[in-house]
């Protein structure tokens, strides 16, 4: 198994919807490209051909779709931590979990049915079919869904968070990366990063007004851009274009966060590399951290600049 990945956890709100600030759970920054949310067909990266025996890749790919919204790669991840794809030489933890998806004798059964194609009958832990297609079921029934609780259903797995964060920085390590950002996403991206250290202000469009709020920011970038969007954080959201759900985000889109996509209190920036530039809350500045995608209050994302022309 490799080493775990610490969880660090943030704030996020825009004070100018006057809601809630939320807080949220994020993945380690150590991340270096982000995961496709839901994606069962999002291809896999060089470093998951490399490294996932090609029927084990098959089969993850094969098995996702037990559960809709669920990506492949994060059950590659979570074989590649458990038993690094059935290479382990006993798979048998001391806790007594057994097989390539390491699931205890007595918590096997509820996942097990219907044997999938190509199973055992009856099914077993130890065949890497059951397992992983069983596997696929219990994220599926702790959270994945649909991707509604991504981080939830990993945790049912293994009760750590510290495991949740390594399976979430495999799972962006095994999807390919996004496409490359438009020239005005570009220039958004490089304005919002020059504003990195400017202090959040409440309704703030600017420096000329003392700062930032997040709705504020992300506006002026995509004005520097050359592109006309609304000033609050849910008009932003509702104007789209949305990204269908599922697509990896690129540099420049837009990242929505809230209790719903018809609440939405907060939008930053995404910037690539798994990272997003915003201003957060009252007393803080203009940052650049992780992108924060894998939380709850996740709402999706727009882009901008596929809109195609200055406003």
């Amino acid at each position: 198994m490799s080493s775990l990945i610490t969880r660090t956890v943030t704030g996020i709100g825009c004070a100018v919807l006057a809601l809630p600030v939320l807080a949220v759970v994020i993945v380690a920054a150590a991340i270096g490209s982000l995961l496709p949310g839901g994606s069962v067909s999002a291809a896999p990266s060089k470093q998951a051909i490399a490294d996932i025996p090609p029927h084990m890749l098959a089969l993850y790919q094969r098995a996702a779709p037990e559960c809709p919204g669920l990506s492949w790669s994060v059950l590659a991840a979570i074989g590649k931590v458990e038993t690094n794809h059935a290479r382990h030489p006993t798979m048998v933890s001391s806790a007594g979990a057994v097989g390539p998806m390491q699931f205890l004798p007595s918590t096997f059964p509820a996942y097990a049915h219907p044997v999938p194609p190509g199973g055992k009958n009856p099914p077993t832990p130890w065949d890497p079919v059951d397992a992983v297609h069983a596997a696929a079921r219990l994220l599926c029934a702790n959270g994945a869904k649909g991707g509604r609780n991504l981080r939830r259903a990993i945790w049912h797995y293994n009760h750590s968070d510290a495991y949740v964060d390594e399976v979430l920085k495999i799972a962006s390590e095994y999807a390919a990366a996004a496409p490359a950002p438009s020239q005005a996403a570009a220039q958004a991206v490089t304005f919002a990063r020059a504003q990195i250290g400017t202090p959040y202000v409440w309704g703030g469009d600017g420096p000329s007004e003392g700062g930032f709020d997040c709705s504020g920011l992300t506006q002026a970038a995509y004005r520097a851009a050359g592109i006309g969007i609304p000033r609050v954080a849910q008009a932003q959201h509702d104007a789209g274009p949305r990204l269908p759900k599922g697509t990896p985000p690129a540099p420049g889109d837009l990242l929505f966060f809230g209790t719903s996509p018809r609440h939405i209190t907060h939008v930053a920036i995404y910037a690539g590399g798994g990272r997003s530039v915003d201003a957060p809350h009252p007393g803080a500045v203009v940052r650049e951290g992780p992108a924060n995608i894998h939380g709850a209050s996740y709402q999706g994302a727009t882009r901008p600049a596929a809109r195609g022309g200055a406003r």
